[in-house]
């Protein structure tokens, strides 16, 4: 009876932590994923099509409720650690005639509040 009792204990054991590692490499994958996207945003300039952008910085954060077609979202601040990126730990890329205006929370919020959608 022992030995059954540490068997599923050992199985428990080693299901916690294969479950922990997986955890652990997701958040850490989130952090080098950031990293990269901050790193070759120094490659941004403005008049940048939309192609020339894909190409440095690769495709942008697909399907969540913030995401837009003349503005573009990558995950450069993990914040949470949870498995999720919000807007929070994105940065904006704003485009006008498919052509890069500007990027950077600041700069979105300026397009943002001054389009006439939101007067």
């Amino acid at each position: 009876m022992n030995w059954k009792f540490f068997s599923m204990l050992l199985g428990f054991l080693l299901l916690a932590a294969s479950l922990t590692a997986s955890l652990t490499g997701c958040s850490s994958f989130g952090y080098y994923q950031a990293r990269e996207n901050l790193k070759k945003s120094a490659d941004l300039r403005v008049g940048m099509t939309k192609n020339e952008v894909l190409h440095v910085m690769g495709e942008p954060v697909q399907n969540q409720e913030y995401s837009r077609p003349d503005v573009w979202f990558y995950y450069i601040n993990p914040l949470w650690y949870d498995a999720l990126i919000t807007q929070d730990e994105c940065m904006p890329l704003v485009f006008e005639d498919g052509k890069l205006t500007g990027w950077g929370n600041e700069y979105y919020n300026q397009y943002y509040y001054a389009s006439p959608r939101h007067k």
